[in-house]
């Protein structure tokens, strides 16, 4: 009977390029950027990597279909590519290929890589010519602000909270995750706000404003993993590895069965009970020492710490509003300052996320540094909330 992945596989090197608007360079150089930071970190030569994993979203409007994006601009050595795609789980995809590579057997050392350059196009959100021949005739009038906003309303009416209590608690996110990100030197907002900025900003969609909307960005991030035999091998004694990853796509629950209220992130929890098995988690409030979430709105990062059994049901309102998420708080979230401020290029998310908590449990987070945390935990969502890809992958220290 599978087993899972849970200690299988050794991170040894990751590096992340600075995130923002990066007209000084394209795809390529942003690829070259955060590979170059991950292979010095692994201390490898190039020829040692047996097989990469691509992840790239919008590739027609960044660096292009298949393979050869990546093994032109890195020059590999003809090894094989492979290029994922998961709408904003793609870069925790290619992570995935790539440990679930090395986990089987297939090659020792492989590389996991994600990039996106979106700010060419000079459109503020996501640049998506199409969903899909089907999907674009019934889908037509849908925004991403307006999906998530029904969201807010529908945990509103559910837990019977007043709205000016979860504008208040969206508010307080935005706050700490620009708070963050101003002590990052690679993210892309890198300014502080005031709850009352956050509570006046122009409004998007009811009840989301300005700032509770994270932009999108131009980044790569990077992520070099092998067997822990052979991290052994080189001497590593403090290694981070990899605990679980799991993905649960929507299977049309959501928006043809009124099991579903649309209050909350069906496929999140199913992802969040698989991770947790996996890697052997009975108790994620205690046993997670920090996480970072798919903040792509304020309201996504409340809901989502009860999806992941961080906060109990109904209560995230409350737990935000007592810093129980700040970064001096029970359990640290969006330390780096998460989609909304290190920035959110689609295909490098998954591994930027990771690039943290790699940083953290090492001891290397510089003036972020939350500790020593042992545990750390990252999670994307795709799509709407009705109809997503979810992921859930845990991280930790391993001892040599």
């Amino acid at each position: 009977m599978a087993k899972g992945i849970r200690d299988k596989v050794a991170i040894i090197g990751m590096g992340c390029s600075r995130f923002g608007e990066r007209w000084d360079c394209g795809p390529d150089e942003l690829m070259l950027e955060s590979y170059t930071e991950a292979l010095a970190d692994a201390g490898i030569d190039q020829n040692e990597i047996e097989a990469a994993w691509f992840g790239l979203f919008f590739q027609e409007q960044s660096a292009g279909k298949s393979a050869l994006p990546l093994s032109l601009a890195l020059r590999l050595p003809n090894i094989p590519v492979t290029r994922v795609e998961n709408m904003c789980a793609t870069g925790t995809e290619a992570l995935r290929g790539a440990v679930y590579a090395v986990a089987a057997g297939a090659c020792d050392t492989a590389l996991a890589i994600g990039v996106e350059k979106l700010k060419d196009t000079g459109y503020g959100g996501l640049p998506e010519r199409s969903k899909g021949t089907f999907d674009d005739l019934w889908l037509p009038s849908s925004t991403a602000p307006g999906n998530f906003a029904q969201l807010a309303s529908a945990y509103a009416a559910k837990h019977k909270r007043p709205m000016e209590d979860i504008k208040k608690a969206m508010a307080h996110i935005s706050v700490k995750s620009h708070a963050n990100g101003k002590l990052n030197p690679k993210a892309h907002l890198q300014k502080e706000i005031t709850e009352e900025q956050a509570l006046g900003a122009a409004m998007i969609a009811y009840p989301l404003g300005l700032y509770d909307c994270c932009g999108v960005s131009d980044g790569s991030a990077c992520a070099i993993v092998t067997t822990v035999e052979k991290a052994k091998a080189m001497g590593i004694k403090d290694m981070v590895t990899v605990k679980a990853i799991q993905l649960a796509p929507s299977n049309g629950f959501e928006m043809s069965n009124s099991g579903w209220d649309g209050s909350y992130f069906h496929t999140t929890r199913i992802a969040a009970q698989r991770a947790y098995a996996e890697a052997g988690i009975t108790n994620p409030r205690q046993e997670v020492d920090m996480m970072e979430v798919h903040d792509c709105f304020s309201i996504t990062e409340l809901v989502v710490m009860e999806d992941l059994g961080i906060a109990a049901e109904g209560q995230a309102v409350d737990d935000v509003l007592n810093g129980v998420f700040d970064r001096d708080g029970e359990v640290p979230c969006q330390v780096d300052g998460g989609l909304k401020c290190f920035g959110h290029p689609i295909g490098a998310s998954g591994l930027r996320m990771a690039y943290e908590m790699y940083l953290q449990l090492l001891g290397r987070a510089g003036e972020r540094q939350i500790g020593s945390p042992s545990i750390g935990l990252t999670h994307n969502l795709g799509g709407a909330p009705n109809r997503n890809v979810a992921s859930v992958s845990v991280f930790g220290l391993h001892a040599g």
